[in-house]
C-alpha cells in the first residue's frame, strides 16, 4: 500500500513539475486549480487564504494563523475553510528535490451542492471548530486529486469532467476525519456559518471601523458569544482578524504605488500614522519604509501604479 501512495505522490510531483511554469504559484487551465513550485525555502509570506485545499507531492511547509503553526508534507493535507490572514513559509526545498504543491479553492455553494446531493446529513448543532486544519491523506482522496490534475494533458475534456471530478475530492474530504467541521460553513443556522458570515463582512470592509454591536446582530449572537466564536474558529479577535487585513493590504499597496506610509494608512482604515507604523513594524519585523525598501531590492521590484488590484 506504502509503494502504491508513493508512486501516487510520484506522479503528482511530475504532473505539478510540467505545469508549473515559474516559480511560485502558477494559475492553470482550471480556474480554482494552482500549482506551486519552489526550488529553495522561502521567506515567510503573508496573505489571506480563501476556502482551499493545498496538498504537497515534495517538500514542507508551515503555516502560522495568529500564534498557532501548522506543518505539513506529502503525507498530509491542509484546508482553510475560510478566508484567513496567515503566515506561509515554504521549510524544504531544494534544487534537486524542488517543493511541488497545489491548492485547489472552492467555496460554500459548493460543499452545500455536495452535501444535498450526495444526501450526506450532518448536525448544524456542532460547536464551532478552528477553521484551518491539517489531516492525513488517505489514498481514495489522492486518487481524487490525481483525476483532477490530469485533466490538465487533455483540456478537452475539462469542461465536462472538471466539476465531477472536483465534486468527488469535496465529496471524499467530508467523508473524511473533518467533514464535518468542513461541512459547518454550508449549514445554515451553524455558529460557523453565522461567524464565516462577519468575517466575509470584515473582508470586505476591512477599511471601515468595526462594529461589533453590528456584526453580533448580524451572527444573531450576543458579544460575547460573538468574540468567542470568532476567536475558536480564527484563533484570534475580530480586531485582530481586521488588523492583520489592513496591515497585509497596506503591505501589498506600498510595494506596488509610489505613495507614502501615511496616505497608505488612510486608505487601509488608520486614523493615526503613528499608530499603522507601530502596528506595522510589530507584524513586519520594521517601519514601512524600511521593509518595502528590504522587499524591493530582494526582488527587484520597481513601484508601478496598479490600480483595483484584488485585496485577497
Amino acid at each position: 500500500m506504502l509503494e502504491k501512495t508513493t508512486k501516487k505522490q510520484d506522479e503528482l510531483a511530475e504532473l505539478i513539475g510540467r505545469h508549473a511554469k515559474a516559480k511560485g504559484m502558477n494559475q492553470t487551465a482550471m480556474p480554482s486549480l494552482f500549482m506551486i513550485y519552489h526550488t529553495k525555502p522561502t521567506e515567510p509570506v503573508y496573505r489571506v487564504y480563501k476556502p482551499s485545499l493545498c496538498v504537497i507531492a515534495q517538500g514542507l511547509k508551515e503555516i502560522f494563523l495568529a500564534q498557532e503553526r501548522f506543518e505539513y508534507g506529502p503525507a498530509d493535507f491542509l484546508i482553510s475553510s475560510m478566508h484567513l490572514p496567515v503566515i506561509g513559509q515554504v521549510i524544504q526545498a531544494s534544487a534537486e528535490i524542488p517543493y511541488l504543491s497545489l491548492k485547489l479553492e472552492f467555496t460554500q455553494h459548493e460543499i452545500l451542492e455536495v452535501l444535498q446531493s450526495a444526501d450526506i446529513h450532518i448536525s448544524s448543532k456542532e460547536n464551532a471548530k478552528r477553521a484551518l486544519f491539517v489531516g492525513q491523506m488517505q489514498d481514495s482522496l489522492l486518487d481524487a486529486i490525481l483525476r483532477f490534475a490530469r485533466l490538465l494533458d487533455d483540456p478537452k475534456e475539462i469542461p465536462f469532467l472538471a466539476p465531477l471530478y472536483k465534486k468527488e475530492i469535496l465529496f471524499r474530504l467530508l467523508h473524511g476525519q473533518y467533514g464535518s467541521t468542513l461541512a459547518q460553513i454550508a449549514m445554515e443556522g451553524s455558529s460557523t456559518y453565522r461567524i464565516r458570515e462577519t468575517i466575509e463582512q470584515i473582508t470586505h470592509h476591512f477599511d471601515q471601523p468595526l462594529r461589533i454591536e453590528e456584526l453580533a446582530e448580524l451572527a444573531n449572537m450576543s458579544i460575547s458569544s460573538l468574540h468567542r466564536i470568532f476567536k475558536e474558529v480564527t484563533a484570534m479577535s475580530p480586531i485582530q482578524f481586521q488588523k492583520q487585513l489592513r496591515l497585509q493590504e497596506a503591505r501589498r499597496l506600498l510595494m506596488s504605488e509610489s505613495a507614502d506610509a501615511a496616505e497608505i494608512a488612510f486608505r487601509v482604515g488608520y486614523e493615526s500614522a503613528s499608530q499603522f507604523n507601530r502596528e506595522y513594524s510589530r507584524m513586519f519585523g520594521l517601519p514601512p519604509r524600511a521593509d518595502i525598501k528590504r522587499l524591493r531590492e530582494r526582488y527587484d521590484v520597481a513601484p508601478t501604479f496598479t490600480g483595483n488590484t484584488p485585496r485577497c
